[in-house]
């Protein structure tokens, strides 16, 4: 038993000083419960409130694509610079070390290859195994107006379901089928709906008009896709004006590891997600770092 002989009687209470509590810092997230918030904290940074994640699920239909042939060797360097990765359950484990530090966010829906109708997808990860690798989200793609629509966004509401349970956030992927229109009105709409049926953050794509409705109809955060390569400037213009127009941040994957500098750009990625430089300074940056890098 402890020693209470030399117990000093509780004096500072405090008494002139309110009791602290902060309000939760993302968007839509203040009435979820602390393992969710602490998960999402994981994700977003708290000083910016952004995240820059790093997508590196592309083999789950499309298979080692230019990039991601050697994620030991290509990926792993560009870890440290990422708040959070993206990724298949089979990668995190084959390849992550479990000393990554930083928010993990599996993707939990699959089926189709490339070679397939895409949106025929199904739920592909139990959430107890998302437990088990100590995920901070789960991902679903969404397929509003895709042939197979309705069965997509059940996997969402089961999804969502499943989360709740364990604590688990999800992520809304909105998917676009080739015949969509990429257009500020259809992005509203998917995003809208993922919202609604519960997804606490949706990854949908940047438009140039109007993109700002996008994210001022949609209660949780916005982070912007990547999409196809561009040249650095563009891409980091894209970045810039999506975080300046209510984005909560970037999943960018193929515009930094098909790179000619992946290190040199993520860098350059997160001073204009994190700390607002504008696009033409964090290209020079981006070339001074590639420089140096050679």
């Amino acid at each position: 038993m402890a020693d209470t002989d030399s117990v000093k009687e509780t004096k500072d209470f405090c008494l002139d000083v309110p009791y602290r509590h902060e309000a939760f810092f993302v968007k839509g997230s203040t009435s979820l419960d602390w393992g969710m918030q602490n998960r999402l904290a994981q994700i977003f940074n708290p000083a910016s409130g952004r995240t820059v994640m790093l997508a590196i699920d592309h083999g789950y239909f499309q298979g080692p694509t230019s990039g991601l042939e050697r994620v030991d060797v290509n990926i792993l360097p560009l870890t440290p610079y990422a708040d959070a990765l993206m990724l298949t359950r089979g990668i995190l484990r084959t390849t992550i070390p479990s000393s990554f530090g930083r928010g993990v966010v599996l993707r939990a829906s699959g089926g189709p290859s490339i070679l397939k109708e895409l949106s025929n997808e199904q739920l592909a990860l139990d959430i107890e195994d998302a437990v088990r690798l100590n995920a901070a989200a789960v991902a679903v793609q969404v397929f509003v107006g895709g042939e197979y629509e309705t069965q997509s966004i059940h996997n969402l509401t089961k999804l969502v379901d499943m989360g709740s349970r364990y604590g688990v956030p999800v992520l809304g992927v909105t998917a676009v089928g080739k015949n969509m229109t990429r257009d500020a009105r259809y992005f509203r709409l998917a995003c809208r709906i993922a919202a609604e049926l519960g997804a606490h953050f949706v990854k949908t794509y940047y438009v140039e008009e109007d993109f700002e409705t996008v994210t001022a109809s949609c209660p949780v955060p916005i982070v912007m896709a990547g999409g196809k390569k561009l040249p650095e400037l563009e891409a980091l213009t894209m970045a810039y004006k999506a975080v300046n127009e209510g984005a909560a941040g970037v999943d960018m994957g193929r515009n930094i590891f098909q790179s000619d500098a992946p290190v040199a750009m993520i860098q350059a990625v997160r001073k204009v997600v994190h700390e607002g430089m504008k696009p033409a300074d964090a290209y020079e940056l981006f070339l001074t770092l590639r420089s140096e890098k050679k």
